[in-house]
């Protein structure tokens, strides 16, 4: 019986290590991929040469690239979007997960039932569209013409969040709170200076959600956004991409580099903050996942 178990647990082992190393690859040869083609030559990228590993390498792609301005300007607004956006997006969330986690709250059920509704069904674009050109309109009236503010503030909640907070909040001891209470605390000092200093798992998660969010987003910022001047840089790849695809705009091209290499380009700089940022977010996100997804 002893060995059967021995030889089956091996089996499993053996399946499962396979399955991952698979799903591991398949993880990684696009940004591989992505890479090789961003610094092949014209000829070998053209052709569809390129299996992993880069023909004809050249640079003249990233550096045309970091001399656009276009480009750099995006970015930036990449950054405003995902800096301001994160601040914004975790500071309603976390103000709306501990008032939803205190069971002294008038309507909590009604409340929470709303919240989790919003999961379970969408109004759907038209009427989300309807709703950011009235806040639009808002805007304007006072003067504020930025539509970056407009993309940051009206994509500030998100429900699957809360929840995770809420569920996170609900797991402080009741005890440490009455502690503090007793000591003179506020409700704002018992939230900054108990519940988030014991929900940093969570936090990080939920901050590492919302910037991918606002770093990646496209067809809100895309839509709502007037001036070209002001879209981020997913926006401005589409809009590249949707121009190298002309065979009119890339006549005439010269033959160091493909306009494919152009994008991958953009591609591999577009996504260096997150490879730098996931590392150190990354030990806390199966623990704050756990924590904030327990209930």
């Amino acid at each position: 019986m002893k060995r059967k178990l021995e030889i089956s647990e091996l089996i499993f082992k053996v399946i499962s290590y396979t399955l991952l190393t698979i799903f591991a690859i398949a993880c990684l040869y696009p940004f591989l991929y992505t890479i090789s083609g961003s610094i092949s030559g014209y000829t070998a990228v053209f052709r569809s040469e390129i299996v992993l590993l880069p023909k004809d390498i050249q640079l003249e792609a990233f550096s045309t690239m970091l001399n656009n301005n276009m480009f750099w300007n995006a970015y930036t607004n990449t950054l405003f979007l995902t800096f301001y956006g994160t601040i914004w997006e975790v500071l309603l969330s976390v103000l709306g997960a501990y008032a939803l986690s205190k069971k002294r709250l008038l309507f909590r059920k009604g409340f929470n039932f709303f919240l989790v509704f919003t999961m379970w069904f969408s109004a759907g674009t038209v009427p989300q569209y309807l709703n950011y050109l009235d806040t639009q309109k808002v805007f304007s009236s006072v003067g504020i013409t930025d539509d970056k503010w407009l993309v940051v503030i009206a994509m500030g909640m998100a429900a699957m969040n809360i929840i995770l907070l809420r569920n996170s909040f609900e797991g402080v001891p009741s005890e440490i709170e009455e502690a503090a209470i007793v000591d003179g605390a506020t409700e704002m000092q018992v939230l900054w200076r108990v519940y988030l200093p014991m929900s940093k798992s969570i936090l990080a998660t939920v901050s590492l959600f919302f910037a991918i969010s606002r770093w990646n987003g496209y067809y809100w910022a895309k839509t709502m956004m007037r001036d070209a001047d002001e879209h981020p840089l997913m926006v401005y790849i589409r809009r590249t991409l949707d121009t190298y695809q002309d065979p009119e705009q890339t006549a005439g091209w010269n033959e160091i580099y493909a306009p494919d290499s152009m994008i991958y380009a953009m591609i591999v700089v577009s996504i260096i903050p997150i490879l730098i940022i996931y590392p150190f977010i990354q030990k806390y996100f199966a623990k704050g996942v756990n924590a904030g997804g327990v209930k």
